[in-house]
């Protein structure tokens, strides 16, 4: 066993080496530069679009509108929050990892894994979700006589990967476009479906009158508010991957706040321009049921017969899913990148192509996504198991930046979430609350979630913790926050500050921990600890 010190001057941990550090990263780098300010805001509305034209609506089923408007109010005020946070984390740590990444600085290996778990396991499932829905849309339409089943499904994968493979650039110009079309439609409807706007259609929804708290307002009553929260967010679902795009931003520290703050922005206005005329125009009870309420809010605003806009919303609810699924799939892709690369996950996972682009782990998180999608069908039980590996990401995103502001608070930050650590609070709080709404509306659903979940804890207790690679961006930043610990704890112990001095001894990220290393320039972590 050999004793060496990485370049900042801390002992690394010992362990077998993949190949030296240049070759290794060489081979897993992605195209720089390739995404502005308003690039990063189409994608995170991309995110977010199919969302506005179905799903949402079931939440009046188990809330009413007034149920539903409320969980709507305060998902959008936990993303919100939560963006603003994750615009601060990223300006810090801009990598691909994300939310992983900055787990990992604030909660050691073990923060950072189950992060991005949580996180893989939302961008997973929902393409599958999504491309079930795009399947349905197909049949429905009448496309080319298609009828929704595993050949459509095959077809989007096939399709959208293909055109993720020739390059970011490519891909995110394509989301652009796509995600423009499915915003000027819901905009066209917003206009259309004002125009036949009736407040009291909004709440006529059966009350029930044994749910404590039940009025006209409220039918299901005030646990009907906490029951419609994973229908709520579905206004705002993946807005929280823009910081997947870092590394292929054009200069992150500054473009990733803006376009977070811009897209966050955009959807709480398309959340309004969607709830209330839909509501309005047709009756809650009218499209709380419907696979496509847009459609349904115009044609029964018409009597039960379809129009011109109802047509042109429908075609353009299509485009919608297209902009989620294909969007899904580059975060994906990048998270599935980013762990891999660090070791938490296989590393061959993280090998790009000429064009720069993480082709194995586009393809394996394609055909695992595409097996899941052709072999249940079942759309609406993957999107709420996607629900809960996000809400629960949301609960460790939030507390990262509570701990980091609070353990480094002289950590240089270019942007700084406004209200501080009050806001990421209001995101935790509200973050927990929903992880507990989604066994309200599908305890099967989040019971299968934590299957997977434990599945995958398991495999990085046994197997990949004692493998994380040294070189790793996210494993640099981490031994970057020990270096800096470590040197003030010497300062401190050479020259006492009384109680106030700083130890770092119980930072996350393994700071005041000894580390060795053989004379590989990769070197692995062992498992004598979780960094």
């Amino acid at each position: 066993m050999t004793d060496a010190t990485g370049s900042r001057g801390v002992p690394r941990q010992q362990g077998s080496a993949p190949p030296g550090a240049d070759d290794y990263l060489r081979n897993r780098s992605l195209r720089r530069g390739s995404a502005g300010w308003l690039l990063l805001s189409g994608l995170g509305v991309a995110y977010v679009v199919s969302g506005d034209y179905a799903g949402w609506n079931f939440g009046l089923a188990e809330g009413g509108f007034g149920g539903l408007a409320v969980a709507t109010v305060l998902m959008g005020t936990m993303y919100t929050c939560l963006v603003f946070s994750l615009a601060e984390l990223s300006s810090v740590l801009p990598t691909a990892g994300g939310g992983y990444g900055f787990a990992r600085r604030a909660l050691g290996t073990w923060g950072g894994f189950l992060t991005g778990t949580a996180i893989l396991i939302e961008y997973v499932l929902a393409p599958a979700a999504i491309s079930v829905f795009i399947g349905g849309y197909v049949e429905s339409l009448g496309l080319f006589g298609l009828e929704s089943g595993w050949p459509v499904f095959l077809a989007c994968f096939a399709v959208f990967i293909g055109i993720h493979l020739l390059g970011v650039g490519e891909a995110l110009r394509f989301s652009f476009v796509v995600t423009g079309v499915a915003v000027a439609a819901l905009l066209v409807f917003a206009f259309g479906a004002l125009t036949h706007f009736d407040a009291a259609s909004l709440d006529d929804v059966a009350v029930d009158t044994t749910a404590l708290g039940s009025n006209s307002w409220l039918p299901l009553g005030l646990l009907g508010i906490w029951a419609a929260f994973p229908f709520g967010m579905w206004f705002f679902l993946g807005v929280e991957g823009v910081p997947l795009a870092a590394e292929e931003a054009r200069d992150p520290v500054r473009s990733m706040p803006r376009a977070m703050a811009t897209a966050i922005g955009v959807l709480v206005v398309l959340a309004l321009l969607t709830l209330l005329p839909a509501a309005g125009a047709a009756g809650s009870t009218a499209i709380k049921d419907a696979d496509n309420p847009l459609v349904a809010a115009l044609q029964a605003a018409n009597g039960g017969d379809p129009t011109t806009l109802s047509r042109i919303v429908n075609y353009a609810g299509l485009a919608g899913l297209i902009a989620s699924f294909f969007s899904l799939i580059y975060a994906g892709s990048r998270q599935l990148f980013a762990l891999s690369r660090a070791g938490y996950l296989p590393r061959f996972l993280s090998l790009t192509s000429r064009r720069k682009a993480p082709y194995l782990g586009l393809l394996v998180a394609g055909a695992f996504s595409f097996t899941l999608a052709a072999a249940t069908g079942d759309g609406a039980r993957m999107l709420n198991i996607a629900v809960f590996g996000a809400s629960l990401s949301y609960v460790l995103m939030s507390l990262s930046h509570v701990v980091l502001r609070v353990r480094e608070p002289e950590l240089p930050r270019p942007y700084r979430t406004p209200g501080g650590l009050v806001t990421s609070s209001v995101a935790l709080v509200l973050a927990c609350a929903a992880v507990v709404a989604t066994f309200l509306v599908d305890p099967k659903a989040a019971g299968l979630a934590l299957v997977l979940y434990a599945a995958a804890v398991l495999y990085f207790a046994l197997y990949s913790r004692h493998r994380l690679v040294a070189a790793a961006p996210e494993e640099e930043f981490a031994e970057l926050a020990a270096a800096e610990a470590e040197l003030a704890r010497d300062t401190s112990d050479e020259h006492p500050a009384g109680p106030g001095a700083a130890d770092g001894s119980d930072d996350a990220s393994g700071a005041g921990t000894p580390r060795e290393s053989d004379s590989a320039d990769v070197p692995q972590r062992d498992g004598g600890g979780d960094g």
